[in-house]
């Protein structure tokens, strides 16, 4: 099972329908409880959020949301003064522009 029929499944539980059949739970099923309802649409909730990181995480380069080290910090900086592009830089270290952006403005050597 993939995260979207996951999340199929507990939408239609949420909206008190047995996911295999497509029937209403009857009145005294623990799915129309109130309580449960709110729990089943905060997991819709959840699962919709993870989902929208995933699609986003996947057109990220290799290395966005990692820690930076000295060596990268340092091949960055000499790529700058060397007067590389920043797309260029930005794909040699599987970065974001935006993250090289801010790397560089954090040693000074861009202007904010």
């Amino acid at each position: 099972m993939n995260a979207s029929e996951a999340l199929d499944i507990v939408r239609a539980l949420a909206s008190g329908v047995d996911p295999v059949t497509g029937d209403a739970f009857p009145e005294e099923s623990a799915y129309q409880r109130p309580q449960v309802v709110r729990a089943l649409y905060e997991a819709v909730a959840a699962l919709e959020r993870s989902a929208r990181f995933n699609r986003r995480k996947e057109g990220l380069p290799g290395k966005a949301s990692q820690p930076w080290t000295e060596e990268e910090d340092r091949r960055l900086l000499a790529a700058f003064d060397a007067g590389r592009a920043l797309a260029e830089v930005a794909a040699e270290h599987e970065r974001t522009p935006g993250a090289i952006r801010a790397r560089l403005l954090k040693y000074g050597r861009l202007a904010a």
